[in-house]
């Protein structure tokens, strides 16, 4: 069985679908999963066994410069790629006009999707030729295992789900030091935890015998990360590394601290006991999926008597953040 899944986006987004490979997979054996993703995550799909080929999409660059993007021939390559094979199923768990659009109805075979109830544009639900009810009041990763098993005519196995893509960066054989993976790094300003916070927990952290390791994206993340390092001379910056790279640094810690961010979500792909902060967003439906994930809520703790910025985070203290990881240790 040949299917086409449509997970363009964010990071989070194509993590989280993962589970239901694994649980049709378990389910039919021998089926084989293409994917369309954004061409800054395409190297996710391939970490899970049952993912055959990659077909990248950059509609975010594309509708920069539409008219390069089709005298360039780009859309076109994309086009004959996409039409190159008749699959028995394609499924959109995107639940987009965009994705429902430049791939679901493009591509050769029946087409699955979150009906109109269900999708987060519910216009997108016209476009598929089975759409599907999925209840929204629960996690992302639940929704998708939901989609995948009722497209596919499955059960929905009872256990939580499997990202299985831990044994892509682990090596039993090769021994690492014990160090700590704190990703400090998000995109909007108020998710981040206050600088001055995390320059406390390096030092706890540090004093305490632990390695802490910073990864970063940009030079912003990178000359945060660096002014963080200064806390502690236990604590390292590392070099631009690739996704694969970031995702084999984080398989062998021994556990991580993140804020809100695509990362996070790496690291409960790969069973590494996260402690995730939450300043102004909801972990209810979005959060660390797995085990050993904990949830922060800055607004679930008393008042705190400190000046930091966000302020949204004031009550989110270094010294609870550090109770919980060595509870997780």
């Amino acid at each position: 069985m040949k299917v086409l899944i449509v997970k363009t986006s964010s990071m989070g987004d194509v993590i989280h679908t993962l589970p239901a490979l694994t649980d049709a997979a378990r389910a039919i054996p021998g089926i084989e999963f293409d994917w369309v993703v954004e061409e800054n995550f395409r190297e996710i799909p391939l970490w899970h066994s049952s993912v055959g080929e990659v077909i990248p999409v950059a509609i975010r660059r594309w509708r920069k410069n539409l008219l390069q993007t089709w005298r360039g021939g780009e859309w076109q390559r994309y086009r004959q790629q996409l039409q190159r094979t008749e699959y028995d199923a394609v499924i959109d768990a995107q639940g987009l006009l965009k994705s429902a659009l430049l791939a679901t109805r493009l591509a050769k075979g029946p087409s699955f999707g979150l009906d109109k109830s269900s999708a987060r544009e519910p216009l997108a639900a016209r476009f598929y030729d089975h759409p599907i009810p999925v209840a929204k009041n629960q996690h992302a990763v639940e929704r998708v295992r939901q989609l995948f098993a009722a497209a596919l005519g499955y059960p929905l196995p009872a256990e939580r789900g499997d990202f299985s893509i831990r044994h892509h960066f682990v090596d039993a054989e090769q021994a690492h030091s014990p160090y700590l993976v704190f990703q400090h790094s998000t995109t909007r300003f108020d998710k981040h935890w206050p600088e001055p916070y995390w320059q406390q927990l390096i030092k706890i952290a540090g004093d305490a015998g632990w390695k802490i390791k910073l990864p970063w994206g940009n030079a912003n993340e990178q000359q945060r990360a660096e002014r963080l390092a200064q806390s502690h001379p236990n604590c390292e910056v590392l070099p631009r590394l690739s996704l694969n790279q970031v995702a084999a640094v984080l398989a062998h810690a021994q556990a991580c601290v993140s804020v809100d961010t695509g990362l996070s979500h790496l690291a409960a792909a790969l069973d590494i006991p996260n402690i995730i902060l939450f300043g102004p967003t909801d972990p209810g439906l979005v959060g660390g999926y797995g085990k050993d994930q904990v949830c922060l809520k800055a607004a679930d703790y008393p008042a705190a008597e400190s000046n930091v910025e966000p302020e949204i985070f004031r009550n989110l203290t270094p010294e609870i953040v550090f109770a919980q990881l060595k509870a997780h240790l």
